[in-house]
């Protein structure tokens, strides 16, 4: 009986990578997306993730950055697709943007919970026209022409 219990829980190790035998791991929706949403907020460019009036309420009264603000995970057994729901900075070229996103999504997806990411799909919710920011680009750009 001991024999048994030890094969079921026997480590086998590949190139660095360690799997668990018999063993059945299931990443929850809510860590993808707390993942994608890390990737995603980081890229430049990026003003904020756009989310519902309850995502907003939390970060409000907890003080802390909800990352799974604007994202929605729908994730099988080994394959994910996500969505991603941004606001952008003015002036910033929203193509760019949005294939920075897919690419350093799917490669955090893909290396922290070995799920193949089939797609990630930007969507554009807002431009974040804070004045500052407006000002900033049209003092780059006017010195651009000169």
């Amino acid at each position: 009986m001991e024999e048994n219990k030890e094969n079921e829980v026997m480590n086998t190790e590949n190139e660095g990578e360690v799997t668990l035998e018999n063993s059945n791991i299931k990443i929850a929706d809510d860590v993808i997306a707390v993942i994608a949403g890390a990737a995603a907020s980081e890229v430049p460019g990026v003003a904020s993730m756009a989310g519902g009036f309850a995502g907003g309420i939390s970060e409000v009264f907890s003080g802390k950055k909800n990352f799974a603000k604007g994202i929605k995970v729908e994730a099988g057994e080994k394959e994910t697709r996500i969505d991603v729901n941004i606001i952008v900075e003015y002036g910033v070229r929203i193509p760019d943007v949005a294939f920075e996103i897919q690419n350093r999504v799917k490669k955090a997806v893909e290396g922290m919970t070995g799920l193949k990411v089939l797609d990630v799909n930007v969507h554009v919710q807002g431009v974040n026209t804070d004045s500052n920011n407006v000002e900033e680009v049209k003092t780059e750009d006017s010195n651009k022409t000169e």
